[in-house]
């Protein structure tokens, strides 16, 4: 009788000890699938938040050297006639040279100035309005206060208050690079219900500089803005009063000499990865009076906690294939020593050592078999609850460590949108919240999760057999049957 043929009869006569160790050899399996799973799962992750999760490189004035070029004035000057803080508005030719390196995908122009309402009337709160001026003291910017906010932009598409869905149109469409040269609009949703004013109607606003002509615009878009605490930043008014335009109609409100230019412009590259290369690129094509900024924070808050899962992944893996291999190992030791006069039988019959052990490592592969149809149906399940939780974990201490390390202030210019918030405002706040939302595990199997889980059942199986077999090894058939 070949060892093939005693192997199925010894299962199948012992359906208790089969069963028993199909059970173990489910649940060790099981947890190997998973955490493959789960660092099949979390590579796939990060690659996708390459072209998901986003990065930017802004360009904005520099106020270092504007601030150095100031105290060197001061030096000089008298108290009458001190320096003032003066940035340079960034010159848009400057900005498309940038726009034309390999690895930027799109761009949006801001500028933002502020009007006052004519045909309507602005939301008012119990904070009242701020005082703002210009957006950060642009060069021989001498605009006074406005109690409408005029964000400028490429398209609101690209904003981040309408990518990290701060802000959703309702009605109308949003401002799109074919609104250059035009006087749309899009209003938010509490300012059209209170002057009963809807997409297609026309309002007019004063500038608050120069002439301070009167202009009428055309609203093509209402949106909803979701915040409603008043805005920071050098233009404070509430967000109800805030109006998104083509940056081309906010340049012309601030005056003829700001033709061609932008309070800042924000690249968004294709792969965050290689940000810091676009940024070294990008700072060859401008001169010092700019500056070039960074934010990747939501792929770096992606990536690292998708490095922290796959390194806890890649643990449970050779963990529990460590612990399986020695309880399976154990398994294996009690089962032979309670078949030491079969074995007995078997060798003064003249069959061979490596057979016997064959014997036993082709009921464990049978074992094994089946285990892996178990271990594949339950391992997905067992995947997503562990992998969930190790997102959840993993994302809370990206968060926590993210809020607590964040400085108070950042150069303006750096979102995308129309308020120039600082590196750890509402902007920052939202930039963090979106890398949250799109750390997610897609936890799918594979066949070549399959066949890599079977090369772990095989290898699980070959060396609890060889650690085992050291005992058939130094059996005598004398001294057993005797026994």
């Amino acid at each position: 009788m070949n060892f093939f043929k005693r192997a199925w009869l010894n299962v199948w006569a012992k359906k208790g000890r089969s069963v028993l160790l199909i059970l173990v050899s489910s649940a060790i399996l099981m947890f190997v699938l998973a955490g493959l799973l789960i660092r099949s799962a979390a590579v796939k992750a990060t690659e996708t938040a390459k072209t998901n999760a986003g990065a930017t490189v802004t360009l904005s004035a520099n106020r270092q050297a504007a601030f150095k070029k100031m105290q060197s004035q001061s030096s000089s000057s008298t108290k009458a006639s001190r320096p003032k803080l003066t940035l340079t508005p960034v010159k848009l030719s400057d900005a498309k040279n940038i726009a034309k390196l390999s690895n930027i995908k799109s761009y949006n122009v801001t500028s933002s100035t502020t009007v006052n309402a004519k045909s309507y009337d602005t939301v008012s709160t119990s904070t009242g309005m701020g005082a703002g001026g210009g957006p950060g003291g642009m060069k021989g910017s001498s605009q006074s206060s406005g109690d409408t906010q005029i964000d400028g932009v490429t398209a609101t598409a690209l904003t981040t208050a309408f990518t990290d869905n701060q802000s959703k149109v309702t009605k109308g469409r949003g401002i799109t690079a074919s609104d250059e040269g035009t006087n749309n609009v899009v209003i938010e949703k509490e300012l059209a219900s209170q002057n009963n004013i809807t997409v297609g109607d026309t309002l007019t606003f004063k500038q608050t500089t120069g002439s301070k002509k009167t202009i009428k615009a055309k609203i093509v878009g209402i949106y909803k803005a979701s915040s409603s605490s008043t805005s920071t930043g050098p233009m404070s008014v509430d967000p109800a009063n805030t109006i998104y335009a083509s940056y081309t109609l906010a340049n012309t409100l601030k005056g003829s000499k700001y033709a061609g230019t932008a309070d800042s412009v924000t690249f968004n590259v294709k792969n965050p990865a290689k940000v810091s290369a676009t940024k070294r690129a990008g700072k060859q094509l401008i001169s010092s009076k700019y500056s070039l900024s960074t934010d990747d924070a939501a792929y770096q808050s992606v990536k690292s906690s998708m490095n922290n899962v796959e390194s806890f992944a890649n643990k449970i893996v050779w963990l529990v294939a460590i612990a399986g291999t020695i309880i399976l190992a154990l398994i294996v030791i009690l089962m032979i020593r309670e078949r030491r006069f079969e074995i007995g039988v078997l060798l003064s019959l003249g069959e061979a050592r490596w057979k016997i052990v064959a014997q036993f490592f082709t009921e464990m592969l049978m074992v094994i078999v089946i285990a892996l149809a178990v271990a594949g149906v339950g391992g997905k399940f067992v995947g997503n609850q562990l992998g969930s939780q190790l997102v959840a974990q993993s994302t809370t201490t990206q968060t926590t460590s993210r809020s607590s390390n964040q400085p108070g202030g950042g150069q303006p210019g750096g979102s995308n949108g129309g308020n120039q918030h600082g590196a750890g405002g509402p902007d920052s706040t939202a930039t963090t919240a979106a890398a949250t939302k799109k750390a997610n595990l897609e936890i799918s199997m594979s066949a070549v999760d399959l066949a890599e889980l079977g090369g772990f059942g095989l290898a699980i199986t070959f060396l609890s057999i060889m650690i085992a077999s050291g005992g058939i090894l130094r059996l005598e058939p004398k001294k057993v049957l005797i026994s």
